[in-house]
This record gives structure tokens, C-alpha cells and sequence, in this order.
């Protein structure tokens, strides 16, 4: 087996301690990129996705995501579209992310539209 990157080893150990922990709650999965951010809740035992946000949605397509301002806004509106769905309760994925700058915005943001994690 290839030798892992740091940011691999670091996900895989995430998301195996939160599959440990999550019972049945979907889960908030972040992706960040240099230019945007991406949220996502999923189910994983049904293998389907609840809801999505992005800096990439027609509502906010001018800004950018490179900035805690514009990973806020990905959060609020992932959580008024989580609740929209009917989810309160998320486990949040990180991925191989540190929390800190816009995932941590992010997550402050969702938390304060109502999602409980």
C-alpha cells in the first residue's frame, strides 16, 4: 500500500472516530478549496445527500470563498437547508481540515442557524 499524505491519514482518522460516535445523525462534510468552500449533509445509511451549500450557488456566485466571510455564509445556508429537510442533529465532518480560519467559521455560523453538533 502507497505511503499516505498527512492530510490523508489525518481524514481517515476523523472519519473513522466520528462513525464510532454518530449513531444515526448525518453528517456535515466540508470540503475547502483555495477558491471556495462546499458543505454537504448526508445520510450515510441511506447513502444519500439531504443537503447542500456552497460558494458556488447562484445566490452568492460574485463572492468568494476564500474568505471566513464567504465560508459564513456557506453555514447559514446550510443550516436553514438542513432544517428546510428536517435535520437538527449532524455530526461534523471535517475531512483532513484543521479547525480554524473557514471551517471553523463555517461551523460557528451553522450552529448558530439551529444545527446542534
Amino acid at each position: 500500500m502507497a505511503k499516505l499524505s498527512l492530510f490523508e491519514r489525518r481524514r481517515q482518522r476523523v472519519r473513522t472516530s466520528l462513525r464510532k460516535r454518530g449513531g444515526s445523525r448525518p453528517r456535515l462534510s466540508i470540503h475547502r478549496s483555495g477558491r471556495h468552500i462546499y458543505a454537504q449533509i448526508i445520510k450515510d445509511d441511506e447513502g444519500r445527500t439531504v443537503a447542500a451549500a456552497s460558494t458556488l450557488d447562484k445566490e452568492v456566485r460574485g463572492k468568494t470563498g476564500a474568505t471566513t466571510n464567504g465560508a459564513q455564509d456557506v453555514g447559514r445556508r446550510i443550516a436553514e437547508r438542513a432544517k428546510a429537510a428536517g435535520v437538527t442533529q449532524v455530526i461534523f465532518d471535517r475531512g483532513g481540515f484543521l479547525f480554524h480560519g473557514r471551517v471553523k467559521a463555517l461551523a460557528d455560523a451553522a450552529r448558530e442557524g439551529g444545527l446542534e453538533f
